[in-house]
């Protein structure tokens, strides 16, 4: 499989966007020469992502469609960057799947990718008095609006017999929020992977909560329904890659941490704890996936993290296997 990596791409409006795809078109034929088709899958990823794993798995020179990759700082982004054509397939969490779906982008659900739901949680600092969901009451939470932080906080407050109203919401990227929590700004920060485990490893953080029992651990491979109208059988291979590789993560946990430590630059105790939280099977979709996304949708409908109930099922690629 040939790859080449296009440089990071990051929130654009859809005129830059647009012109963004022309510049990826003109690399694609100026690489042609050196390996890259012009044909090539166009996957979105994030660092430590798929080109991450496939790379340390071995796969990443397997002989089947030609794959190439653009780099985005996270789903709505990516969801972005799918909605203007610029990408064909990537991947993104379920409730980034009901954004998407309540805006009106043209992506479909192809694959399920399941974990345990414990990569997303929310952490409170080292001498927070805070220790339960109980104690939030009255509390900021810094998180990002309609992502799985926002989800999960709302989730647990329901669980904890608490309301949405319970809690101020505070909603700020990763970077703000880290600073938020060290300097008391926040009480608690609702997020995910990478930066649970540096603010657990690196500032002494302390868990209250995770999605292991509140959250469907789900996030599905996506892709536009244009690509999947002439690119079926290449997305499908793509799928099957993803699978082949979560399922050698299971047995490789600590090799895959070395891995993605270099590919972001966080230590290798930090990549440990993600790693650890990533292991997941990649599977297609049956009618128990589509059931845990409509609830899913349901759950973000009742807390008005979006305007309207959805049918969940009109979301997933009709017929499509791998």
């Amino acid at each position: 499989m040939d790859i080449a990596r296009s440089a990071p791409a990051f929130a654009l409006d859809r005129r830059t966007m647009v012109r963004g795809v022309g510049l990826g078109l003109l690399s694609c034929v100026v690489r042609a020469g050196h390996g890259l088709a012009l044909d090539a899958l166009t996957v979105g990823d994030q660092k430590g992502g798929a080109h991450a794993l496939l790379g340390a798995a071995g796969l990443d020179a397997a002989p089947d469609s030609p794959l190439r990759w653009s780099l985005f700082a996270g789903a709505p982004m990516l969801i972005q960057a799918m909605t203007a054509g610029a990408i064909d397939v990537g991947v993104i969490g379920d409730a980034p799947l009901v954004f998407a779906q309540a805006g009106g982008s043209p992506l479909r659900a192809v694959g399920a990718v399941q974990t345990d739901g414990t990569m997303t949680a929310i952490v409170v600092a080292r001498n927070s008095p805070i220790r339960g969901i109980a104690d939030l009451k009255g509390r900021t939470v810094a998180t990002l609006r309609s992502q799985t932080g926002h989800y999960l906080t709302l989730a647990a407050l329901r669980d904890a017999g608490l309301s949405d109203t319970d809690v101020r919401f505070v909603f700020i990227p990763p970077a703000a929020a880290k600073m938020a929590l060290q300097n008391g700004s926040v009480d608690a920060w609702a997020t995910w992977g990478p930066y649970i485990a540096e603010a657990k490893v690196n500032d002494g953080a302390r868990e209250i909560v995770n999605g292991g029992r509140l959250m469907s651990g789900l996030s599905y491979v996506v892709a536009t329904q244009s690509a999947l109208a002439i690119r079926r059988d290449a997305i499908a291979g793509y799928c099957r890659l993803l699978a082949r590789g979560h399922l050698w993560m299971q047995t490789h946990a600590d090799e895959y941490a070395a891995v993605w430590a270099k590919e972001t630059g966080l230590s290798v105790p930090v990549a440990r704890e993600v790693v650890r939280t990533m292991k997941a099977s990649v599977n297609p979709i049956d009618a128990s996936v589509i059931a845990k996304q409509q609830t899913v949708s349901d759950f973000m409908t009742s807390t008005h993290m979006i305007p309207a109930p959805l049918d969940a099922k009109a979301v997933f690629a009709s017929g499509f296997s791998f």
